[in-house]
């Protein structure tokens, strides 16, 4: 079975340990130990992450000397992105239409106050 793109995107970014990598390389360029810092977890199992945001496209990997760095790839976010917008528009009117009946019930309630006060003046 082939995995689309998106999946795998998806899939990388539901650890929030690699959102939290994907994170630090928006300031650049890091090696393994840099990434681990942070964490309590091995450099090892740093390096799985690592392999798991790259198989998805969200990073690649390079070698500068003895180091190998980590470059943030945005590409692939830029798809989820556009992938969500299409539902931006079903929230927005979904939030129109809880708005329209909020002023509904309370211009209900302003009127049932006001004819109560009315009708407590008269008594």
């Amino acid at each position: 079975m082939t995995v689309d793109r998106l999946s795998l995107v998806f899939g990388a970014l539901a650890d929030p340990v690699r959102r939290a990598i994907l994170t630090r390389l928006t300031e650049g360029d890091a090696t393994v130990a840099e990434l681990a810092a942070p964490f309590e977890i091995s450099q090892p199992a740093i390096s799985r992450h690592l392999k798991v945001l790259e198989h998805a496209g969200l990073i690649s990997r390079s070698r500068r000397a003895t180091a190998r760095l980590s470059h943030l790839e945005a590409e692939p976010l830029h798809e989820v992105t556009t992938w969500l917008t299409r539902y931006q528009r079903f929230w927005d009117e979904s939030h129109e239409r809880l708005d329209e009946l909020l002023a509904a019930l309370q211009g209900k309630d302003d009127r049932d106050r006001a004819v109560r006060r009315e009708e407590d003046d008269h008594e």
